[in-house]
């Protein structure tokens, strides 16, 4: 698509040039019928520069490059609007252009948005401790917890205090989807306080793509999702039910970063010999989950009766579970899950995801744009 946009923005500039040579008679091609004067030449050659010079800000991929396409766009259609008869199809290359600079203008406000709030709880968040993490730190544990953190080789790590990813995903964004949507995400995570920005980009067909945000902050949640960066779809915040949802959905990916288990704000249970309660409340907001383990103390999955959105009148199972176990930055994490809810027609398996790259504990707040 960035291809075919300079494409088009180049032509349409270059025939914009024809109004300058003509009006001062600098060609014999006359493209325009109609007498052109050397003012309204200077304009045809002005709308043809900001053209030029939107081309480049698109190749040097300048984030600003929209604001000398829409002043190239109001003079070209002026000029369109005064020359109609022999110009009325340039509109159609204007209204393309300008499209697509709402898209992007769209998207760079999308991104703008995440970074914001990415910095917000960047410059919140506090180092827990520099100290290192002993086997007498998990004795208030249930033992299979103890044995998770065991097994996931935190112990003799620092305390974990933000993290950085990113993901692969597979998705289905409804249970009546056949076919599986590739996606890309990246997320940012804070453990005191607990807080977390996690946005997405996918494909609806292959044409309309998808963006989307949730983030956990100051015990509050928010879910949002737009077409081409620019529709609302989704747009859920200040209710107790996408509190409780994002709360829960934090409470389920510590196992990317287990040292988190040991936070003030999670309560843990013993279930049985291989599964155990967590209860976090934090902010006015609480929600609970079930851990499961096998024998060696490696996680399996995440168990929680969860809400889907605001407008469902009682939660739903939402199970996480664990597909790949991999060492990376020195702790044992799952790589690869798969999340689904228990419907009432069925199983909806509507997630698989891959971490690509994980950081503990990183000193400058991550770009966005990494996706």
């Amino acid at each position: 698509m960035r291809i075919v946009l300079i494409i088009i923005i180049g032509l349409h500039g270059i025939i914009h040039s024809f109004g300058f040579l003509q009006a001062f008679d600098l060609t014999e091609f006359n493209a325009i019928s109609q007498p052109i004067s050397k003012t309204y030449g200077l304009f045809w050659f002005l709308a043809f520069l900001l053209f030029a010079i939107t081309i480049i800000l698109i190749l040097f991929q300048y984030n600003y490059w929209w604001f000398s396409v829409f002043l190239a766009i109001a003079i070209s259609q002026a000029l369109i609007f005064h020359y109609w008869s022999d110009t009325k199809f340039g509109t159609i290359a204007n209204a393309i252009i300008l499209l697509a600079t709402i898209l992007r203008f769209s998207n760079f406000n999308f991104e703008k948005k995440i970074k914001e709030e990415r910095k917000t709880i960047f410059e919140s968040s506090q180092l827990k401790s520099q100290e290192t993490i002993s086997e007498k730190s998990l004795n208030d544990l249930p033992l299979i917890v103890q044995k998770w953190l065991n097994a996931s080789r935190v112990i003799g790590n620092q305390y974990i205090y933000n993290v950085y990813l990113t993901q692969e995903l597979q998705l289905k964004l409804n249970p009546e989807q056949e076919n599986w949507s590739s996606g890309k995400a990246e997320q940012y995570f804070t453990i005191q306080p607990p807080a977390f920005n996690w946005n997405i980009i996918t494909k609806m067909n292959s044409i309309v793509s998808v963006v989307g945000r949730d983030k956990f902050n100051d015990g509050k949640g928010e879910m949002m999702i737009k077409l081409l960066s620019l529709i609302p779809v989704a747009n859920a915040k200040s209710n107790k039910k996408i509190n409780q949802a994002t709360l829960q959905r934090y409470l389920a990916e510590i196992v990317w970063f287990p040292s988190a288990s040991l936070s003030q704000y999670i309560k843990w249970e013993t279930i049985d010999d291989y599964s155990a309660m967590a209860t976090m409340e934090y902010n006015g907001t609480r929600g609970s989950g079930k851990f499961y383990f096998d024998e060696n103390g490696n996680f399996k999955k995440f168990v929680a009766m969860r809400y889907q959105d605001s407008n469902k009148s009682e939660p739903t199972k939402w199970t996480v579970i664990a597909t790949r176990i991999e060492e990376l930055n020195g702790i044992k994490i799952p790589t690869e899950c798969e999340a689904s809810w228990e419907l009432e027609r069925g199983k909806w398996t509507w997630l698989k995801l891959k971490i690509t790259d994980i950081r503990y504990n990183i000193k400058e707040m991550p770009l966005t744009n990494n996706i």
